[in-house]
C-alpha cells in the first residue's frame, strides 16, 4: 500500500541488513559521530562526486586538439545555418 505524502518531508527510510547496519555502526563509532551525520555525509560526497562527473565532458586527446582546432578554424556556415540566423528576430 503506498503512503501518503507528508508536509514535513526531512526524513528517510533506508533497510539494510543486519551486517551492513553493524558495519555502519562500527564506523559511526570510529569517528565518534551518530549514524545520521555518517549517512549524510557520506550520501552527499557521493552525490556530489556523481553529479561533478555528469557536469564535466571528458575529451581525450585527439578530441580536445579537435574541438580547439575548430574553434580556431571554424568551418564555413551552411545554408540551413544561414537560413536560421536570417530566421532570427531583429536585435533593436
Amino acid at each position: 500500500m503506498p503512503r501518503t505524502a507528508v508536509e514535513n518531508n526531512n526524513r528517510m527510510s533506508l533497510r539494510i541488513g543486519a551486517e551492513q547496519k553493524a558495519l555502519l555502526l562500527r564506523a559511526v563509532a570510529l569517528e565518534r559521530i551518530d549514524l545520521t551525520a555518517f549517512v549524510l555525509r557520506h550520501a552527499l560526497a557521493a552525490a556530489e562526486a556523481v553529479i561533478r562527473d555528469a557536469d564535466h565532458l571528458k575529451l581525450s586527446g585527439r578530441d580536445s586538439l579537435r574541438v580547439l582546432h575548430l574553434i580556431e578554424n571554424p568551418p564555413a556556415p551552411n545554408a540551413k545555418l544561414l537560413a536560421a540566423a536570417r530566421a532570427l528576430p531583429k536585435r533593436k
